[in-house]
């Protein structure tokens, strides 16, 4: 298990339980009384730390290591009832953009999300989750063909921003990612997005664009990551956490400024502790507004989602 620098105090009341099992079964000494002890506190800390995590933490651990990635979601929430798509159809098959058909609960989707690596190797593999634009294209198309069979849309988002590099730029990522922007606006079908992680930039908007918007509880979504932010402002990453206040990121400050439809809960810790909890909490969101969406119609669903989009900022003609 990794733990966070802010997660030590947890840590330390775990290594000590083991230390306190360890002892008890080396010298065979009733060690019951300590372990409640320590088991109690270890449920408080945890209480303490995770009911008050400031933005900067939030984005740590939206960052975890340990936590799900777009394809342990898709494989769980589908039991393996998942065919992968490949490729745009114009230039090659984007790594960091997956998608296909999946089934959940003998309701079948089109479900499509960045995809970071777990390991150094699958990191670079996956370009660290940032897509070129051959991946909003092999996005799209997906899109368009599950408009094509009338089946819902998933997405999940999970991305530090669009790849920036000159080949991307040369292939077109700004016209890729508003093309997509502007074709899911008008889709006939469902759309749900879900971030998952990070949701930083054009980057999350290149899927993000639904009929409900979710996020899991410890998440982020905005215009730029907190380093970043940092790095223009101040010359440096040292005032982060100062930018991840200022930035609103969180899910309740995305909520409260209408951004997003509903805040997912994780289980205490983040969605790592409990992977079952989390997978099973996300089928349920799926299923409530699903339902409640496809008795719409596609027009009224249409015209409800641009109106939605469109309210959101301050601008004026």
């Amino acid at each position: 298990m990794e733990y966070l620098d802010f997660e030590l105090p947890i840590k330390d009341l775990v290594d000590q339980l083991e230390k306190t099992k360890q002892i008890g079964k080396d010298t065979s000494s009733n060690v019951n009384e300590l372990k409640k002890e320590l088991e109690i506190k270890i449920k408080i800390t945890k209480k303490e730390i995770y009911n008050n995590l400031t933005p900067w933490q939030i984005v740590q651990l939206s960052r975890h290591p340990n936590r799900p990635y777009t394809l342990d979601y898709i494989n769980n929430l589908t039991e393996g009832n998942f065919i992968e798509l490949h490729g745009d159809r114009n230039f090659k098959d984007d790594k960091a953009m997956v998608g296909g058909w999946g089934t959940i609960d003998q309701k079948t989707f089109m479900m499509i999300g960045q995809q970071k690596g777990k390991n150094t190797k699958t990191r670079q593999y996956r370009n660290f989750g940032m897509a070129n634009p051959e991946g909003y294209r092999k996005a799209l198309r997906l899109m368009k063909m599950a408009e094509k069979f009338n089946k819902p849309i998933i997405t999940f988002i999970d991305t530090p921003g669009a790849y920036p590099g000159l080949e991307a730029e040369a292939r077109g990522q700004g016209e890729a990612i508003a093309r997509n922007i502007y074709e899911m606006m008008q889709l006939k079908v469902p759309i749900l997005c879900f971030i998952i992680g990070e949701g930083a930039s054009g980057g999350a908007l290149g899927i993000g664009v639904g009929d409900k918007v979710l996020m899991l509880e410890n998440t982020w979504y905005s215009v730029i990551s907190p380093e970043s932010c940092s790095s223009i402002l101040w010359r440096n990453w040292d005032n982060k956490e100062s930018a991840a206040s200022a930035l609103k990121l969180t899910p309740k400050d995305m909520l409260k400024n209408k951004l997003i439809d509903e805040i997912i809960k994780e289980p205490l810790g983040g969605a790592h502790n409990n992977t079952k909890k989390i997978y099973k909490n996300v089928t349920s969101a799926i299923f409530t507004h699903i339902n409640q969406l496809q008795s719409i119609s596609p027009e009224k669903r249409i015209k409800e989602r641009i109106n939605k989009f469109s309210k959101m900022g301050i601008y004026s003609n």
